[in-house]
Parts: structure tokens; sequence; C-alpha cells
């Protein structure tokens, strides 16, 4: 990243995380992820039941490794080798977790956080339920306004996630969301949190760093 192209990026996010705390939301930028990953152990106690959205972000950033050398228990749903029934029982299991980490799909400047699941279980968790709420993003992941984040998810979260998953949609071989009817549609459930949860203890950080879709 240039000097240039790097101080633009702090700057949209300085103000991203300036309007997040407006918004009664515990908000923090970190520069590397190293950073950013002991914050989130600073939230860890033992033997807490750790919950994960399906996040890639999070993933990429080798957090549940980080975890999975702890006196903890995690309930990560894309573990290999579950059973549909197993994964419905980690997916409720995620409601009442001590800590429940994932990202999102849109934040914008205006220190708002938009997600868009197919099941519902992620927006969920990160509404009410879990005592603990991290939600983690690359700076990618900001855009201007509500208006946007939507156009985010039709034109990028979407597309790429159902390509990841490799589903039988029109978006994962056109590219671009075409509101389409199909069965398999992943973009079912918009949640849209201008302000923080009342009840929930959550935290937003932004790293300057490409992550996830």
């Amino acid at each position: 990243m240039n000097i240039t192209y790097e101080w633009y990026v702090e700057k949209m996010v300085s103000r991203t995380i300036e309007a997040l705390n407006k918004n009664y939301f515990h908000a923090l930028s970190f520069n590397n992820r190293e950073r950013l990953i002991h914050e989130v152990l600073h939230y860890v106690q033992p033997s807490m039941k750790i919950g994960f959205g399906g996040s890639v972000t999070i993933r990429e950033l080798g957090i549940i490794q980080e975890l999975q050398k702890k006196d903890v228990v995690i309930l990560d749903h894309w573990k290999e080798g579950l059973t549909k029934e197993d994964i419905e029982k980690i997916r409720i299991g995620h409601l009442t977790s001590d800590l429940f980490i994932s990202s999102a799909n849109a934040i914008t400047e205006k220190g708002e956080i938009v997600n868009m699941d197919g099941i519902g279980n992620r927006v969920n968790a990160i509404t009410f339920g879990p005592k603990k709420i991290i939600i983690i993003a690359g700076y990618n992941k900001i855009v201007p306004d509500i208006h946007a984040a939507l156009e985010r998810i039709k034109r990028i979260a979407a597309p790429m996630n159902a390509k990841r998953l490799n589903l039988p949609l029109p978006c994962a071989e056109t590219g671009y969301c075409v509101d389409c009817k199909s069965e398999a549609r992943i973009c079912r459930v918009l949640s849209i949190m201008q302000r923080k949860p009342s009840a929930s203890d959550m935290s937003v950080f932004i790293i300057n760093e490409v992550l996830g879709y």
C-alpha cells in the first residue's frame, strides 16, 4: 500500500470508527493483525463457549487456530465431518455462547452494520444472545451508506460466497445479483444495525487490511 492510499484508508477507517462509537458500539481500529488478535484474546477465559459466524475474514486472520491453543469450547459449524444435525446444534449453540465472533458484509461510514443471511443464524447471534459479541472487518467492507452497503452485498459478498459454496445460483455464474427466486438463494434475511443493540455487549474491530468478501 503506497503512502497516499494508506493515508486515504486511515482517514476512512478513522471516521467510520468515530461514527460507530457515536452509535454506541465499542469500536477500535488496528494496523496489524497481531494487535487485533491480542485484543480478541483479551476477552477469552478458560472453559468459554466460543462461536463463529460463517466468516472468511475470521479464518483468514487465523483466530480459530489461536483459540484452539486455549482451554475453550469452539463452536465452529464449518468444521469438516459434521452432519446436518451437528451443524444445526452448533448454530443454536451460537445463540447462548460466551463469545461470538463474526464479520460483517458491510459497515457504513455513518456507523451502521449491514448483513445478509440465508438462514439467519449469524444475524441472530450478532444481535442478541451471546454474552460478548465481536465483529471484525477489513477496510474493504467500509461503504458510504446503507444503499452502498446493499449494493456491496449484491455485487461482491453474495456472488463471491455463492461461488465459494459452489451453489447453483445465477450470481455464481454472472458475478452479480439478479434477485433470483432460487430455492438455494442465500440472500434471505437482511439485518441493519443503526445503533448497538441495547442489551448486547458488542465490539467492532476494523483492520487496515483487505479481508473476506
